[in-house]
């Protein structure tokens, strides 16, 4: 079957797919919010490392992992649908994971266009089919990303305030969630602005954290908890995006079609949402249709399953499990000669 008849019939199955709800989205991170911040905040008044502790601390993870989630939706839908929802994410998730939006919008967008997918413009692409060990390398430096975030926000920011020079710098270099290191972004200067403001809120809510800790308000072990809360949502995170796609590309832009076929579906059940949440299960399919808000993704995937002949593309792209993506990305990473 041709892939341009098969995509004329996937267009039209999704042509009413396509507007989001922003009640739902609302409604949502909230709650996730909520539960995220709330089992945090047992985590650090609880006795440290009881069974208590522990399993506020999982579900810390779990809730705000989740509500991270939410700033690959906001980089794809439009801001007028949902006026100030990026605000809000950024107080309630952003700012105190020291994960302001400038690093994913703007930035992820060059992940999905043809000309740039999977090349050295790719900032979420490596060649892993290719090298098993860069894949467990990926995967273990996960863990460090915390406290690179600490570096560049709690104490390269404050050098970037009084050195519009080295503001600069951290833009093009230091500004991105990127696992591409050849990424590199242009300092526009309304994207400096951005940089500035909210690096400027993230410190200054992090000089409040500290201050409550000082004074006794918050005790000490709030920051060791985050840092254990943040490198678990960031080590399970790595493991989504090993498991997202196939990695197979060789450097060169893939059209929608190649793009479909490099990328990953895991539909899954309740396991599978706590660590592909917020639509993100279905990665190929988001990879197709961009646009398609994460409440209309499941519907999506039952429509072009059902509906689809049964040798189109999209068929193709399915994986029975994060372990058997990841276990099959390493084994062609094991057996690719070395070019």
């Amino acid at each position: 079957m041709a892939f341009e008849t098969e995509d004329y019939q996937a267009r039209e199955l999704m042509r009413d797919l396509h507007g989001a709800k922003p009640a739902v989205y609302w409604t949502d991170f909230l709650l996730t919010a909520v539960v995220g911040w709330t089992s945090f905040a047992a985590a650090v008044m609880l006795r440290p490392y009881s069974p208590g502790m522990l399993f506020a601390a999982a579900a810390a993870a779990a809730g705000l992992y989740r509500g991270l989630c939410f700033i690959h939706e906001i980089s794809h839908q439009n801001h007028r649908a949902m006026p100030r929802f990026e605000a809000a994410w950024n107080l309630l998730a952003g700012y105190p994971l020291l994960m302001p939006s400038f690093v994913y919008v703007g930035v992820h967008q060059s992940h999905h266009k043809v000309s740039t997918y999977g090349t050295s413009q790719d900032p979420e692409y490596l060649p892993f089919a290719r090298n098993s060990a860069m894949t467990v390398l990926f995967a273990l430096e996960s863990f460090l990303i915390p406290v690179a975030l600490a570096i560049r926000f709690l104490v390269l920011s404050t050098i970037g305030f009084v050195s519009p020079s080295f503001q600069k710098w951290l833009v093009v270099h230091f500004s991105s969630l990127t696992m591409n290191l050849a990424y590199r972004r242009e300092a526009t200067p309304e994207l400096v602005r951005t940089v500035r403001i909210q690096s400027g809120l993230v410190l200054l809510l992090w000089l409040g954290f500290a201050a409550m800790v000082w004074a006794d308000i918050l005790p000490g072990r709030f920051f060791a908890v985050w840092l254990g809360v943040s490198a678990a949502i960031s080590f399970v995170n790595t493991l989504r995006t090993l498991g997202a796609h196939a990695y197979e590309g060789a450097g060169d832009p893939m059209d929608r079609e190649g793009q479909l076929r490099d990328s990953i579906d895991t539909p899954g059940a309740l396991w599978t949402e706590l660590w592909a949440p917020v639509g993100l299960r279905y990665h190929a399919l988001h990879h197709y249709f961009p646009g398609i808000p994460y409440h209309n993704l499941s519907k999506a995937w039952r429509r072009l399953s059902a509906k689809l002949p049964h040798g189109a593309v999209y068929h193709r792209v399915r994986s029975r499990g994060l372990a058997h993506s990841l276990c099959a990305l390493y084994r062609k990473g094991r057996q690719s000669k070395p070019r």
